[in-house]
């Protein structure tokens, strides 16, 4: 009986235990998907305004895609295309992205 408690006990633990870290590893992980595409996103943008293509303080992605330096950006954990309407905003010298 005692054996059968402990076992139930440890195997418990080890299936929290697990649950909750595989949970806290993939939010990290796509956490730093989305994070590394709107990086990517944003370093267009500034490669656009660089050459003097584009101008403002919000760039849409409408006009990444009409200019041809990104092609259908979308979200790398939904797998869902961002909407053309989404931005990205210049403000001084920093760059952000802002979906819609």
């Amino acid at each position: 009986m005692n054996k059968k408690i402990i076992t139930i006990t440890i195997i418990i633990i080890i299936v929290l235990v697990g649950s909750v870290t595989i949970y806290k590893v993939l939010k990290v992980h796509n956490k730093r998907l989305i994070t590394v595409e709107e990086k990517h996103i944003i370093e267009v943008a500034k490669q656009c305004v660089n050459e003097k293509k584009c101008s403002g303080s919000e760039i849409t992605l409408q006009t990444l895609y009409d200019l041809e330096y990104l092609e259908r950006a979308s979200n790398p954990v939904t797998k869902e295309f961002y909407n053309p309407e989404s931005y990205v905003l210049i403000e001084d010298s920093s760059y952000t992205f802002i979906v819609r």
